[in-house]
């Protein structure tokens, strides 16, 4: 089967198709998106370092099924992020255990739906598992009134976190800093949007907001930390996805009795959690609400076809920081 390895260049290759385990799917690979994961696990394979098959998103048809499987059938069409732990989804086919694993939203192209999971799951456990919100609250309960500010608004997991989050009855405040930005937020259904090239304590109080109930922190934690423990109310919650590089005082959150949590979605795989299914009925979710017509994707660009050339390019644009939404490959040419 093709593949694409990371040497630590990209390249093109070929590699014996997977054999599944007991509770494995083996899909056929139709669309991959990319994420910062692939990147960082990339710029870890060093001169002499085994190659590693990246690529955490990926949506694609069952072909053979584990003795163990019981929620798919081989020609079940189906997206998930997987286990970084395992072989990513850069290769015309791949294994992943079937409790990591959604349904195909039927509205959905492929490259759509691989643009799904990864930032689906990390935006729906953000909000709903970290922060308390309630997924089906719809503004009528307890998050009537209560606002959430999002740091990085237009990224991939922002993009689905501010659409889970007016659906959840929240005043939604995103971040973004261009034009285009802007716009793409405001789209999704931000009420408010604030430039976090600015200072953000003056722009929230100039919308009325003096502190903010809960914050989202999709982009970096060690620059908004003084910024998020003055703006945060007293009892308030925060998240964040993005590992820190310095030491963080979480002295600064005490006076306001401030919840502070870290969001990885692949806590569930890497750990063996005994919750590790509920990732795949989070996707179920997901599946639904966009089949629905409640969430729209969040696919900003399509390279094609999948190969190494047009996966440097998705990363490199990844790198440069002002990527909208997701960018996916589809078809293997």
């Amino acid at each position: 089967m093709r593949a694409i390895l990371a040497t630590p260049a990209l390249v093109d290759t070929e590699l014996p198709e997977p054999v599944p385990g007991p509770h494995d799917l083996l899909v056929r690979i139709e669309a991959v998106a990319v994420n910062p994961i692939d990147t960082k696990l990339r710029a870890a394979v060093g001169p002499g370092a085994a190659p590693k098959q990246l690529g955490w998103d990926g949506a694609g048809v069952v072909s053979a099924v584990g003795e163990r499987v019981r929620r798919f059938r081989v020609g079940d069409p189906v997206m998930f992020a997987g286990d970084a732990g395992r072989a990513g989804c850069s290769a015309e086919a791949v294994l992943v255990d079937e409790r990591l694993v959604g349904r195909k939203p039927t509205r959905l192209s492929w490259a759509e739906a691989a643009s799904v999971p990864l930032t689906g799951l990390t935006a729906w456990e953000s909000l709903f598992e970290r922060l308390g919100l309630d997924p089906d609250d719809g503004g009528g309960g307890s998050a009537k009134g209560a606002s959430l500010l999002i740091l990085g608004g237009a990224g991939g997991v922002g993009s689905i976190a501010i659409q889970l989050a007016r659906r959840a009855g929240v005043v939604v405040i995103a971040s973004a800093s261009r034009p285009e930005s802007t716009a793409w937020v405001q789209e999704l259904g931000a009420h408010h949007v604030v430039d976090h090239h600015r200072p953000l304590a003056p722009q929230l109080a100039a919308l009325g907001f003096e502190a903010v109930d809960r914050i989202a922190n999709f982009s970096d934690t060690d620059a908004y930390w003084e910024v998020m423990a003055e703006l945060i109310a007293p009892l308030g919650s925060i998240v964040a996805i993005v590992g820190n590089r310095h030491p963080l005082d979480l002295n600064l959150l005490k006076a306001k009795s401030v919840t502070f949590a870290w969001e990885f979605m692949f806590s569930r795989s890497q750990f063996q959690t005994a919750d590790m299914g509920r990732q795949g009925e989070i996707l179920d979710h997901l599946a639904a609400l966009f089949e629905a017509g409640e969430l729209r994707p969040t696919l900003g660009r399509t390279l094609s076809p999948i190969n190494a050339t047009n996966l440097e390019l998705a990363h490199a644009q990844l790198a440069s920081g002002s990527t909208i939404g997701k960018i996916a490959l589809s078809g293997w040419g």
